[in-house]
């Protein structure tokens, strides 16, 4: 039976013997004669042979096994160490080669070479090849549930650190900047190797894993108030408002300048207090939402505008920059320049501190994440025969439930390396079959402590001895950015929408929290019709209108006549209706397409 081949795809020809050919193929790549960019698989059950050449196809290396042994030597090993060789030479001349996902199905790899057999045909370089460089930064991640690395992942990219040594002198639009950042007592060969080192992501907590009266259930954790007055946790925000003086056609510009109250869209003399002679605020003023940082003129949309007195005058209107809703802080620094086109432009950067609170989202890098639920007075925390208070309480539920195990180790593995003074090496798969939890276990035994980390704790309140031991040590926590003080959003009453006169949406725009489809259909379950009405009318776009009692359709109230009027048939024979604003929009739309919709009322 002939064996089709095909190239990226494309039918080329047939042979006689596919995996021969297969054979062939990879024998020349190995040898050089073709490009070692090729991969070539052979499917038995389809009689076809795919040889790659493509773009974009993801590679990884594998060390190549012939007769049961390695081509990596040990004298090739010895070479790479000293530098004689390099490891590209190694792909040269045969010993190692890349395999795409397709040419991965025909092979049969090891994972160490004393699992290597005479069927074998490659050996993983490394088993951490087997996860990626952002899994492999994290540590023990072979002990974690595997839906675990992606949320860690995305835990570490979230943290607060120090992400710049020059953050005083940087203008980014949003900065995060923890106070005290520190490194983590277990790392791993690839948090190394990034240098991650240099930008450090969190702070070494020491936790109990304890409940404390229903305030950590699940996800959430109890946090030690006297270590939050020391600086766990806190971080510093830095937001940057950017301006220029624009140029615009007929020769007008703009004015960094306190507006005058002639202008459009004056905002009120006591928004401007804090402005400097320039119409800049100054370094070291405390500011809140509303209050001007930058004040602008601009000229108007239209060059002229005829007053009164039929003379045109030429007006100007305020653009200028305020602090966003919801948010407050102090000037940190003003930065004065040019742009090439020789306008002024203008940058002020904002801090504000942010002190851990009530809903503050923190993370260890085994995606063991909470919010805040209590912040408890010191002199009421468990603490321990040695009078250690923990920082946070974590609870015991939230581990075995989200298999991370890997938290588990990390508590005991930091508490020995905190009390032998070393950091540990917690990389993907445990080196020469060294046990990790036999060293952690011998190292706290010496030092006096129970070999899994457990520990007779007291109750903060009564004194009284917990009956249980509690496991506890020191884990690497991340401060994310999902903080309350920054999304926090309340509203009573504020700006509406022009179309529908509905709430804006949106915290920037003092908008109003949506109230959905699936929101609507609870109060209906629930019968809750007052409720219902008052949420989707009174408190969003409730319009008094006039409705014709003869015709149906919508008139309007002439205040000269004192009387409703319909445009349609010239009644004067109107009901006054509540609607929301939102439908009356809907008949509009519906008479834009020549179809006149009536509204019959009865009684």
């Amino acid at each position: 039976m002939k064996c089709k081949v095909y190239l990226d795809g494309r039918f080329i020809g047939s042979v006689s013997d596919g995996k021969a050919f297969t054979g062939e193929v990879r024998a020349n790549r190995r040898s050089g004669i073709i490009s070692g960019e090729v991969n070539v698989s052979y499917h038995k059950k389809l009689a076809e042979v795919h040889i790659r050449a493509d773009r974009g196809r993801v590679r990884k290396p594998y060390i190549i096994v012939e007769n049961g042994e390695s081509k990596y030597t040990k004298e090739l090993q010895e070479k790479l160490k000293s530098k004689q060789i390099d490891f590209d030479y190694l792909r040269r001349n045969g010993v190692i080669e890349y395999l795409d996902a397709e040419e991965e199905e025909n092979i049969l790899a090891a994972v160490n070479e004393s699992e290597i057999t005479r069927k074998t045909t490659h050996l993983e370089i490394d088993p951490l090849s087997n996860l990626g460089l952002t899994a492999n930064a994290s540590i023990y991640p072979e002990h974690n549930s595997m839906g675990r690395h992606p949320m860690a992942m995305q835990f570490i990219k979230q943290s607060q650190g120090l992400f710049s040594i020059n953050f005083n002198s940087r203008y980014d639009a949003r900065a995060y900047m923890l106070y005290y950042p520190q490194l983590p007592m277990i790392d791993s060969i690839t948090y190394r190797k990034l240098g991650l080192s240099n930008h450090p992501a969190g702070q070494n907590f020491i936790i109990a894993t304890s409940t404390y009266l229903g305030y950590n259930m699940a996800d959430a954790i109890v946090f030690n108030r006297a270590a939050i007055d020391r600086g766990l946790g806190r971080s510093v925000f830095y937001r940057a408002y950017p301006d220029e003086e624009r140029r615009y056609p007929g020769g007008q510009q703009d004015h960094f300048k306190v507006p005058p109250p002639t202008a459009d869209n004056y905002l009120g003399e006591h928004a401007y207090a804090k402005l400097g002679e320039d119409g800049i605020i100054e370094p070291g003023l405390d500011i809140s939402e509303g209050e001007v940082l930058i004040g602008k003129t601009s000229p108007p949309r239209f060059l002229e505008e005829q007053t009164s007195f039929g003379v045109m005058e030429e007006k100007t209107r305020d653009s200028s920059i305020t602090l966003r809703s919801g948010e407050e802080g102090t000037v940190d620094s003003v930065m004065l320049s040019e742009t090439t086109g020789a306008t002024k432009v203008v940058k002020v950067r904002v801090r504000s501190i942010k002190i851990p609170e009530i809903g503050d989202k923190f993370a260890s890098r085994n995606a063991q994440k909470g919010v805040i639920g209590l912040i408890v007075n010191q002199d009421e925390m468990p603490f321990t025969e040695q009078g250690i208070i923990p920082d946070v309480l974590l609870n015991p539920h939230s581990i075995p439930g989200r298999m991370t195990l890997g938290h588990m180790l990390e508590t005991i593995g930091a508490k020995a390396g905190a009390l032998s003074g070393k950091r540990f090496d917690g990389t993907a798969f445990e080196k020469d079959g060294i046990s990790r939890t036999d060293e952690y276990n011998s190292i706290l035994e010496k030092h006096g402590f129970k070999k899994f980390g457990d520990e007779t704790f007291r109750d903060g309140r009564t004194g009284e001895r917990f009956n249980a031991e509690i496991f506890t040590g020191v884990v690497y926590y991340n401060k994310l950015v999902h903080m309350v003080s920054t999304k926090i959003q309340v509203r009573s009453r504020g700006p509406v929408q022009i179309l529908t006169h509905q709430p804006t949406e949106g915290k920037p725009r003092r908008g109003g929290l949506r109230f959905g489809e699936m929101e609507r259909d609870a109060l209906v379950g629930h019968g809750a019709s007052l409720l219902l009405k008052e949420r989707m009318l009174d408190q969003s776009d409730k319009a008094d209108i006039w409705v014709c009692t003869n015709c149906g359709d919508i008139g309007y109230y002439d205040y000269i006549k004192n009387t409703p009027v319909c445009l349609t048939c010239g009644s004067t024979s109107l009901k006054n209706v509540e609607i929301s604003y939102a439908f009356k929009v809907l008949l509009d739309e519906i008479k834009s397409m020549h179809i006149l919709p009536r509204i019959r009322l009865k009684g």
